[in-house]
């Protein structure tokens, strides 16, 4: 958002004013006021090839960018709510500071899409990605930790990467040296302690025992020092590469998953590391860990999202089917058959 707005079109400088508003004021994420920015520049680009500007817009050339055009574009339903969002947030901007009279995106529809459920990677997976790395040298045990962190707290990647070593903190509220906590920060400026397992909490220290972390420059501007760090830069000399600039992106840490993933033989569908944090959600779920616990230790603003998760929890489920249910007391039933069959 540090863009010079004054050397811009009028337009252009309404959508930076906009886009300041959302991360600063409405703390969205630099990532979501990114995707917005596309979404308004791809529309104006789509206006100008008709002749128009953002401020000439009607309802109609809105429904057929939102629509028809990014169908065109096989853009699914799904993504296309986000464009429908960006473009009604900002000519409701437009409306609310008197730029336009109304808003022609007022009646702009959603895209109606079906979310499905979340894909959560099976425990033996999570326990081979964990091992995958090993500890035998500074790289592996800082993937390790990584991993763990993510196993251990179901956060998200962003949650990862924002991590400095003062977020890792004694929890007061517990007995024993090592019990550790982690003060996570995900979309924008939202905030949460999450407890640490012990196991994770040791993999941390070891990774901050290292003597190649002791010669990183990781300070940043307040004193405090990025925990996860990267140790190349693609775009940046070694004179440059220190401080806040060696902080991990969200893309390492899909890399780092992806690449750990596949040389233990996961599967790609589990290769991310959301598959993780749909692994904590499921077994709290599976735990029968009460609904505003799980809410907490996610971090979802709506229960509703959390609630997702207890339809992933089927392993005490299926015992009770296969034990209780009605099949089970059966003693003949045509499967009887085909189980003999196979067996032959």
């Amino acid at each position: 958002m540090s863009e010079n707005v004054e050397t811009h079109p009028n337009e252009i400088r309404l959508v930076w004013r906009w886009l300041e508003i959302k991360q600063h004021n409405e703390g969205r994420s630099p990532i979501t006021c990114a995707l917005y920015r596309g979404h308004i520049f791809g529309l104006r680009h789509f206006l100008q090839d008709r002749g128009k500007d953002l401020l000439d817009a009607t309802t109609e050339d809105l429904e057929h960018y939102a629509g028809q055009h990014q169908h065109q574009k096989k853009v699914r339903p799904i993504s296309r709510r986000v464009v429908v969002t960006a473009i009604r947030g900002f000519y409701q901007f437009l409306a609310d500071k008197k730029v336009l009279a109304e808003s022609p995106a007022r009646s702009l529809p959603m895209p109606a899409a079906g979310s499905p459920l979340p894909l959560a990677m099976p425990l033996h997976y999570a326990e081979q990605l964990l091992m995958q790395p090993g500890l035998g040298d500074f790289i592996a045990i800082r993937n390790t930790a990584i991993i763990g962190v993510l196993v251990g707290t179901g956060c998200r990647a962003s949650g990862v990467c924002n991590l400095n070593e003062g977020d890792f903190a004694i929890d007061p509220e517990s007995t024993g040296a090592h019990r550790r906590k982690l003060l996570l920060r995900e979309k924008g400026k939202k905030e949460r302690w999450v407890p640490l397992p012990f196991e994770i909490s040791l993999l941390i220290e070891a990774y901050l025992g290292c003597p190649e972390l002791q010669e990183i420059d990781r300070t940043t501007k307040n004193g405090d020092k990025v925990l996860f760090v990267s140790l190349a830069h693609p775009r940046l000399g070694a004179h440059d590469h220190y401080g806040e600039r060696r902080r991990l992106g969200p893309w390492s840490i899909h890399w780092i998953v992806r690449k750990t993933a596949r040389a233990a033989g996961i599967p790609d569908q589990y290769a991310h590391p959301h598959a993780l944090r749909h692994l904590f959600g499921a077994e709290l779920a599976e735990d029968d860990v009460d609904l505003l616990t799980r809410q907490s230790l996610l971090g979802h603003a709506d229960p509703a999202t959390t609630e997702v998760y207890s339809h992933l929890a089927t392993r005490k489920l299926r015992k009770v089917v296969e034990k209780a249910g009605p099949v089970a007391k059966m003693k003949t039933t045509p499967m009887r058959g085909i189980e003999r069959r196979l067996q032959r």
